[in-house]
């Protein structure tokens, strides 16, 4: 199985694209959240994933630079599968109240044609706090970071090798999340900014973390692998220098901070 990291910026970024990532198993792709537009497209183009690969896809929360790019999407998968050209169905998953708003973004931003398929083959599925799938063949828990913002899931996945990957949204680890983020193997948190430059960049008032609190989290709920994302992109070609350097302070397993387009190596199956 492959993570690939097609964003890694915060909302405004201009020099990177938003933060969202890819999952993909053979020919199969599990898409998470689609950045702010149809840059996605492109981003996945350029990772070497088809778009018609991605068939299960998960929104974390409504806010802009995480769903327009799903729409875009639906608009391609609408538009083969209302030409009979797209092969089989696809499933997005989300918290009940961002299906319906997907929903209607869909209905008044797209042709009729291009969402003849909603409820058909396209599946909108909401999901429930605790709630577990399958996808990819393996287990997927959502679950609720209880955001004061705008509602917002995470999710946990146990991959096929026994390794748990959890991802925390875009938001710090809250007490809520502690028992799906507590030892796991692969941990996605995001990253505003240096601690250093806390005063700069105010990432609290945007309920942000820095470089030095999101590893302080890891340390303690015992992840052995952090990936930051979610970054500001003042200091992108020094970014994954600078975050190593001060996140090594506060965590002591495997620490990256990946670049647009980075692959990581997860989840190998038994019979790899």
């Amino acid at each position: 199985m492959e993570l690939t990291i097609l964003g890694t910026g915060n909302a405004l970024v201009t020099e990177c694209y938003n933060t969202c990532f890819a999952i993909k198993d053979g020919d199969q792709t599990f898409l998470v959240d689609g950045g702010g537009g149809n840059g996605i497209m492109h981003q996945l183009k350029e990772a070497g994933i088809d778009w018609r690969s991605v068939k299960d896809i998960f929104v974390t929360h409504k806010h802009i630079d995480h769903v327009s790019g799903i729409i875009w999407l639906i608009r391609l998968i609408g538009t083969d599968m209302a030409k009979g050209i797209y092969d089989g169905e696809v499933n997005i998953y989300a918290h009940a109240e961002l299906i319906e708003i997907i929903r209607t973004l869909a209905e008044l931003l797209l042709q009729k044609k291009q969402t003849a398929a909603i409820g058909k083959t396209i599946h909108l599925i909401p999901v429930e706090d605790g709630e577990t799938r399958e996808i990819l063949g393996c287990p997927v828990t959502f679950f609720d970071i209880h955001s004061t913002k705008a509602k917002q899931y995470g999710f946990t996945m146990m991959l096929p090798d026994g390794e748990k990957l959890t991802c925390c949204g875009d938001e710090p680890c809250s007490e809520f999340e502690e028992e799906y983020v507590r030892d796991a193997d692969w941990l996605m948190h995001e990253a505003f900014c240096l601690y250093s430059e806390a005063d700069i960049f105010n990432p609290y008032s945007m309920h942000h973390s820095t470089v030095r609190e999101a590893c302080e989290t890891a340390q303690r709920l015992g992840a052995k692998n952090l990936i930051l994302y979610h970054t500001e992109q003042t200091h992108l070609p020094e970014r994954k220098a600078l975050y190593s350097a001060e996140g090594r302070n506060y965590f002591s397993g495997n620490l990256f901070v990946p670049d647009d387009l980075d692959v990581f190596e997860i989840g190998s199956r038994k019979d790899d």
